[in-house]
């Protein structure tokens, strides 16, 4: 089961497995605008970061390990032992790597709720449906879903306000399989080597390999 969830939903707050309505056209509040800009300026001011994650399934499975952004469009989940999961976005794609089995498998960024934390401008709008905004005990949490793809699924991002920082997510795909992901340790703004994302690059996987 965490092995599915961890494919399905990519690696905050427990939220309800069932669907929230989305808010109406022109419903949300002036307030929840501006929180809502403000979230969009932290998280594109955001240009590397490094993280440890915790992620817990919805059967209450765990995992834990290192996570990487480099915005725009590139993002690694290393999960730690006895886990062999690697999760590598770039250029467009995301590789599913198990290591245990050498197997690697692929899909569009577009395909997964993650994909728009990858955007090179991210906007709770135009193609992005904002179901819910919700402020309390210092948390704000926007959940937000692609209007054209409703039944792909919906992310749910936990910021804590003062200073802004993304804590948490949580992922709920389309057959409503809940997984979060607790962010912690967090560094922003460091070098990471463009190598530790690219696996079009024939010696990826040797690299990888040595690693273990």
């Amino acid at each position: 089961m965490l092995r599915r969830s961890l494919l399905a939903a990519l690696p905050l707050l427990s939220l309800p497995a069932l669907a929230r309505p989305a808010l109406a056209q022109g419903a949300v509040s002036a307030a929840n605008q501006a929180l809502i800009a403000r979230a969009e300026a932290y998280l594109n001011g955001i240009t590397t970061l490094r993280a440890r994650f915790l992620q817990i399934a919805q059967n209450g499975g765990t995992a834990e390990g290192n996570a990487y952004i480099a915005r725009p469009g590139r993002m690694r989940f290393d999960y730690d032992p006895p886990e062999q999961l690697l999760l590598v976005a770039s250029d467009g794609q995301f590789l599913y790597y198990d290591r245990e089995l050498r197997q690697p498998s692929i899909v569009p960024v577009g395909s997964t709720p993650l994909g728009f934390l990858l955007r090179a401008q991210i906007r709770f709008s135009g193609d992005i449906e904002v179901l819910n905004v919700d402020r309390r005990n210092g948390l704000l949490s926007i959940t937000a879903r692609r209007r054209d793809a409703p039944a792909e699924g919906r992310i749910t991002m936990v910021f804590a306000e003062e200073p802004m920082e993304l804590r948490q997510w949580v992922v709920v795909d389309s057959q409503q399989r809940e997984t979060r992901v607790t962010l912690n340790a967090m560094e922003r703004g460091m070098a990471l080597p463009r190598g530790m994302f690219t696996f079009n690059d024939p010696t990826f996987f040797e690299r990888e390999e040595g690693r273990r």
